[in-house]
């Protein structure tokens, strides 16, 4: 191998080498956290856990999808179509204001984050993109993306909204509870109201938790 080739390999072999000890930290960390704390997700994880799986989330996105731009303008109508888009699909565990203060959310390991804050705003594009189609392995957060057109603009409209968060107004999550999913029970609950406020019951309907 000439000169000009180990060149070129050394960056590559520099990342693999910090990868290969990052894994190995993880291992030994977990295995101790295991020993130490037991398995139970109510807990915190620890501030080494966060640590090293923060840093093996960075390196598990490729450097070239990392430096990705957001191919769609921030404009209100991109906005919204993400908002629409978040309230059905993501604030179950992220809450539609995306603190992450939800039952599923809270209920992780780790728990859902805080999305209005650094860890997550100081993603890059390309960042928060990966996560939202390809997921996160040992978390609770899934894959949503294909490679089909109209799930790869849904996730660059997501991570429009995302970078919106810290700014959602009160008119805005008001709106986006009447887009959240509901249970059966939730509808037979508002169809019983309906009825109650046309005079067609007797007594009122009891009221249904907010779960967001």
């Amino acid at each position: 191998m000439g000169e000009r080739q180990r060149g070129r390999w050394k960056p590559f072999a520099a990342g693999f080498g910090s990868a290969i000890v990052l894994v190995a930290a993880a291992g030994v960390g977990l295995v101790l956290a295991f020993v130490w704390r037991g398995v139970s997700a109510k807990m915190e994880p620890s501030a080494a856990e966060a640590f090293l799986a923060r840093q093996l989330r960075h390196l598990a996105v490729p450097a070239d999808a990392r430096a990705l731009r957001n191919p769609l303008p921030a404009s209100p109508e991109v906005v919204r179509a993400g908002m629409e888009h978040f309230a059905d699909h993501c604030a179950t565990c992220h809450a539609n204001d995306g603190s992450g203060q939800t039952a599923i959310g809270q209920s992780l390991y780790p728990k859902a984050p805080d999305m209005r804050l650094a860890a997550t705003q100081s993603l890059s594009d390309g960042e928060l993109f990966s996560i939202i189609q390809n997921g996160v392995r040992l978390t609770g957060m899934p894959a949503w993306g294909s490679e089909d057109p109209a799930d790869v603009h849904d996730s660059w409209g997501l991570v429009a909204f995302i970078r919106h968060l810290p700014n959602l107004t009160s008119e805005e999550l008001a709106e986006m509870e009447t887009l959240n999913p509901k249970s059966a029970d939730e509808r037979e609950r508002e169809k019983a109201m309906e009825e109650f406020l046309k005079g067609g019951r007797t007594t009122a309907p009891a009221r249904i938790p907010d779960r967001h």
